[in-house]
Formats: structure tokens, sequence, C-alpha cells
């Protein structure tokens, strides 16, 4: 008697020596869903979207027709979703990482803003050092502050049991109270009346633009963070040890392995990624800390990692898409009358998609053995 219930076999697609052996019907539809599913769910979004940009009063062609131009239709509107995509790697970083180890963080805007705040202190303490010595020291210190930051979600979750989604999420709050408290008292610059700060950075200590492109070097950080982490996580035994703890934290401390330690050291990477980005911010966008450095970066980032599927190498186009969306804000605005929110109605739109579409992972039948 067949037992129906049982996994169905796996099955090579080619004979043993050809170049496909070692590829089986599983690994076929895994891939299969990783592609096809999020790319449903955004066509689910852009025909949500359209409606919705219909019932504003507004042509939905037009709609998308616009934003293509203004995300990728000149040299000048490139360049200007690469300078907003720069942060947006960094910051879904900062939710990939952790969700190695299935942990759900969420708080990468609270690593930004701290890691942006202390780097601009830093900044302070440093003034009048050569510009390559302060910038160094502003990203360790920004590193630091938004490591140690995620790192306490981490811990809260490791030695206490507090759901880390929440936690992340009330810190990132936390975070920005307290670097409003800071940039308007004690590190206000009192020459920044209409809009506290801390004191500039100057000209000669801002990072400059990458040769040959109006975009700062955070691009190229956020560039080798992402394929830094795919390396750590796919192709180490750290990030091989961190994958089992993600799928079976019981077989992996029956392994030998230290969940706590795994786990903590995870928090704190995905914390300085996003805290990088607030100190590229800093150095490169505002040159000091203030109200500017809560963009919603980080939100956006929890977007950008769930329709990647957590990996660090997919987020780069991800990202690189919703650069472009937030580019092209601003002339929906001006050509269609459009509301300031209607690029976060559209982000919203796609959230609720790619939580929707995660039911449907495992349910593709089109690869599978008959028989």
């Amino acid at each position: 008697m067949v037992d129906e219930t049982a996994p169905l076999p796996t099955r090579p697609l080619a004979p043993a020596g050809s170049p496909l052996a070692g590829l089986s019907l599983d690994a076929l539809r895994g891939t299969a869903e990783a592609v096809l599913i999020p790319v449903g769910a955004l066509v689910a979004t852009a025909v949500v979207f359209g409606i919705f940009v219909a019932l504003a009063g507004a042509d939905p062609l037009e709609t998308y027709e616009l934003m293509y131009r203004g995300a990728f239709g000149t040299w000048f509107s490139w360049q200007n979703t690469l300078q907003r995509t720069a942060p947006l790697l960094l910051t879904a970083l900062c939710v990939a990482l952790p969700a190695q180890l299935g942990l759900v963080i969420i708080g990468g805007e609270g690593a930004l803003v701290i890691g942006g705040m202390c780097s601009a202190a830093a900044g302070m303490a440093m003034m009048g050092a050569p510009p390559w010595l302060l910038l160094g020291v502003m990203a360790l210190a920004g590193m630091a502050a938004g490591g140690a930051w995620i790192a306490l979600a981490g811990a809260l979750r490791q030695f206490r049991g507090v759901n880390e989604t929440i936690s992340s999420l009330l810190l990132a709050y936390i975070a920005i109270a307290l670097m409003n408290h800071m940039v308007e008292g004690p590190l206000r610059d009192p020459a920044s009346l209409n809009k506290p700060s801390t004191p500039p950075l100057g000209e000669a200590n801002m990072i400059g633009s990458i040769p040959g492109l109006d975009v700062h070097w955070g691009l190229v950080f956020g560039l080798v963070a992402c394929v830094a982490s795919y390396v750590l996580m796919r192709r180490t035994t750290f990030g091989f040890g961190a994958r089992m703890v993600g799928g079976n934290v019981r077989a992996a401390r029956m392994a030998g392995l230290s969940v706590a330690k795994l786990g903590m050291i995870t928090c704190f990477l995905a914390g300085a990624a996003a805290g990088l980005a607030g100190m590229v911010e800093v150095a490169a966008v505002h040159g000091s800390a203030n109200g500017s450095l809560v963009a919603g970066y980080g939100y956006t980032g929890i977007l950008i990692a769930f329709i990647a599927r957590q990996n660090p190498l997919a987020v780069i186009p991800v990202a690189l898409m919703f650069g472009g969306i937030a580019a092209s804000g601003g002339l929906l605005q001006r050509r269609l009358d459009l509301p300031d929110a209607t690029i976060l109605v559209l982000q919203g739109i796609a959230f609720v998609m790619i939580l929707a579409s995660d039911t449907l992972y495992g349910r593709f039948r089109v690869f599978q053995p008959r028989g």
C-alpha cells in the first residue's frame, strides 16, 4: 500500500555526466517559486495601484510612464535613483541578515537614525583632523551604534524571550526620540535656528561623489555590503550555522552550535549596515544630523528584504527598483497633481501583496514529478 502523504521522490533533470546532472526538480521548483511568486505579487501590486490612481483621477498608463521616466528615463533620473538606492541597500540588509536565523527585525530605521546621530557626534569630536581620519571614525561610530541598537533587540530575544519584531520596532521610535532630544539639546548647533541640527561637517569633510557620477560613495558601500553578506551567509561555516539555526533551532543546539552567539553577531552586523547608512546620510547628503534622517529608508528596507526573499544579492535589483519609485514621486506630484503620499500607498500595497504571496510557497505542482 502506497503512502500518499509521503513526499515525492526527488528526480534528476539529466543523467549523470550531464552539465545539469546536479540540478533536481525540487531545486528547479524552488528557483521558479523564488522568481515567479514575487514577480506575480508585483504585477498584482501594479494592478491594484492602477485602480487607486484611476480613482484619484489620473490615467494609470500615464502614471507608470511618468514613473519610468522619473526613475530611469534620463541620465539625471538614473543618478537620482542610484542616490536613493544607496541607503536602501544597507537598511534592507538590516532585515535580511537576521532573517537567516529566523529573526524578524524591522527596526532598521532606528539603527540608521542612531548611527547617523552618533557619527555626527564623532565628527564633532574629530573636527580638525584629516578628512580621511574623521570620516573613518564617523563610519566606525555609526556602525558601532547601529550594531549595538539592533543587538539589543537580539539580546532581548535570546535572553529574555521578548519578541524581536516588537522590540526592534519600539527601539526605532526610541532612537528617533533620542536623536531629536540630542539634536535639539546637547548636540545642537546654535546657528541652526529653524531646523535644529548638529554643527555642519564642512565641505572638506563630506564624502565625495563617485568619479564620473553625481552619486556619492554610499552606493559602493551598499553594493560591497550586499556581496559580502551573501558570501558570509552562503559560503562560510558561520553562515551555514546561522541558516541551520533559522531552519531548526533545536537541531542547531543538538549539533553544538551557540544559538545566542550566532544571533547576537548577526544582529550586530545587521544593525551596523543600517548604522553605516545613517553615517552616509550625514556625511554625504545632509552634512549634519537633523530631522531629515527620519526619511523612512528603514521601513522601505523591510519591504525590499521581503521581496528579495532575504537574499543579499537579490536585494540589489529590488533596492534599485524602489529607489526609482522614490525618485519618481516628485514627478507624479507635479505632472498629475497626485498627493505626495502616493508613493507610500504603492509601497503599502506592495507590502500587503508580498505578505499574501507567502502562502503560495510550496504549492507549485508544475515541476513536481508524476507517478
